[in-house]
């Protein structure tokens, strides 16, 4: 994969296709692989461009100061595209948020899919499983650590195991092992989120949410929805919290149509 390097360190993205340019933003237990499933469909009318946040997939931790938000602006002048459509996935959507409140004239569309919300109150379930995560890392025991990241994001709470494909927990225990290590060194360089109010935000804007994900994402998706004005709200039945993996093909059938604008 190519890389675009700084003074701490570099970001890995590949392009695919050819048409608009899409960017695909991925969820923080997962790397840019996780959009394989839907790349090639939506390769054949777009130039549909992946990259790995710092400390996650093929790009280096960072060892300095950054944000998200510039790191994506700074791709998307490394490539030469002035305003993209944008798709963003669980912390991933929150980074394709605050790219849109930071440069709204960068943006031409927006989705964002089970995206957190800052400073929400969370429930005793996901308090518990941070806690589980926490003492995890704390024991130095990483494999733990990636199973309990497992039961929440790929499971959830609403599911067995017998109703997921093996495959996909074979898929994620690579990039949930590389995220894990470095989230110390993010967690410290991070300059944290943009602000700005979501009701300032303008283009077409798609939300959507796993019926099988935890509650709270439940709520924040239906927050969204309600606070970006012209909003549309998508439900996928047979998702937990990672959409693009439990459903590549319903949320083609939601992306389709929308994109197409």
């Amino acid at each position: 994969m190519p890389l675009l390097a700084d003074d701490f360190g570099h970001l890995s993205y590949t392009v695919t296709g050819d048409g608009p340019p899409l960017v695909l933003v991925h969820a923080g237990v997962a790397d840019h692989r996780m959009w394989d499933a839907v790349v090639p469909a939506l390769a054949e009318r777009h130039t549909v461009v992946r990259y790995d946040l710092r400390g996650f997939g093929e790009s280096a931790p960072p060892t300095g100061p950054f944000r998200e938000t510039d790191d994506l602006r700074r791709l998307l002048d490394h490539l030469g595209h002035a305003r993209v459509r944008l798709v963003g996935a669980s912390w991933g959507g929150r980074v394709a948020v605050d790219f849109t409140l930071t440069h709204p004239e960068r943006v031409h569309s927006l989705v964002v899919l089970s995206p957190p919300w800052p400073r929400y109150p969370w429930s005793a379930e996901m308090i518990a499983y941070d806690g589980a995560e926490t003492a995890a890392l704390a024991a130095g025991d990483l494999d733990e650590a990636v199973r309990v990241n497992l039961d929440m994001w790929l499971r959830g709470p609403a599911r067995g195991w017998e109703d997921v494909d093996p495959s996909l927990a074979e898929e994620l225990r690579g990039p949930l092992r590389t995220s894990l290590a470095n989230q110390e060194a993010v967690g410290e360089h991070s300059q944290g989120p943009a602000t700005g109010d979501l009701a300032s935000i303008t283009v077409p804007v798609l939300v959507g949410v796993g019926r099988l994900d935890i509650a709270d994402f439940q709520d924040i998706a239906r927050r969204y929805a309600a606070e970006i004005p012209g909003a549309a709200l998508v439900e996928f039945p047979a998702s937990a919290h990672l959409v693009a993996l439990d459903a590549p093909a319903e949320l083609l059938s939601a992306l389709d149509p929308f994109l197409a604008r």
